[in-house]
């Protein structure tokens, strides 16, 4: 589900699940426990990255369909525990956006300190709220945190999907880089984090950047959680999430 490499020193982590790198339980806890491992290794930074023709295209809903409220209830502290690996990770950590990134896909990319985007091929957004079903509280932060507050309004309440031209100025990226060279210059950005700044000043200047998301998820996730994973299972139980995929087809 995960392929680890090493380029220049880099750790290189690229979803590898299926044909769109859809997130699952069992991927869901693989990423958390790469990321968690990854605090521990000599790699000075981290590049994130899918295989194939998607970054990420979001949540398996079909499995969240057919698991009922059984499987919501172990996919929601999942992907919360997921994205926090990634988002906490006292490295630096480059995605390196190579298609679609679409809801989770795209809030795990913002989970990472910088962005880059192919300049061909894929579109980014958050559609949360398009499917009928709310932001748990740790990606709806992480997009605060990654887009601000204004952007992050925006793009949460339109549900839009952004094509590369438009998705720095949406936030969603930092830079569009041509797709035949995306690798090398995450890479490339991933060890001029690591570089230029002293490794321990940036694991705390990230900590300290963070503390906000830290202390407003420490306040509402025991309310929130609860209220989230109920309206997940009435989007199975009424039939919402059912509808949503259907008109995709």
């Amino acid at each position: 589900m995960i392929e680890r490499d090493e380029i220049d020193g880099v750790a290189v982590v690229r979803l590898a699940h299926g044909k769109v790198n859809a997130l699952d339980v069992e991927l869901l806890h693989e990423i958390a426990d790469v990321f968690t491992s990854l605090a521990g290794t000599l790699h000075p930074a981290v590049v994130l990255t899918g295989a194939g023709r998607s970054f990420s295209a979001g949540v398996d809903l079909w499995r969240v369909i057919d698991g009922g409220a059984g499987y919501v209830d172990a996919f929601l502290p999942a992907l919360s525990d997921a994205l926090l690996a990634v988002f906490t990770l006292g490295k630096p950590v480059v995605a390196a956006i190579n298609g679609h990134a679409i809801a989770g896909g795209a809030i795990l990319a913002c989970a990472a300190d910088h962005r880059l985007m192919a300049d061909t091929g894929g579109r980014i957004g958050v559609s949360e709220v398009l499917v009928g079903v709310p932001f748990p509280p740790v990606p709806l932060e992480i997009a605060r945190f990654a887009l601000g507050e204004t952007r992050a309004r925006a793009a949460v309440i339109s549900g839009r999907a952004f094509e590369p031209a438009e998705a720095v100025e949406a936030g969603f990226a930092d830079e569009i880089v041509p797709a035949s060279t995306l690798l090398p210059a995450a890479v490339a950005a991933a060890r001029r984090l690591a570089t230029d700044i002293p490794a321990d000043t940036f694991k705390l200047t990230k900590h300290q950047l963070r503390l906000p998301v830290h202390d407003r998820l420490a306040r509402d996730r025991p309310v929130y959680d609860v209220r989230v994973r109920d309206l997940w299972v009435r989007g199975v139980e009424d039939g919402r999430l059912r509808r949503f995929m259907q008109s995709l087809k």
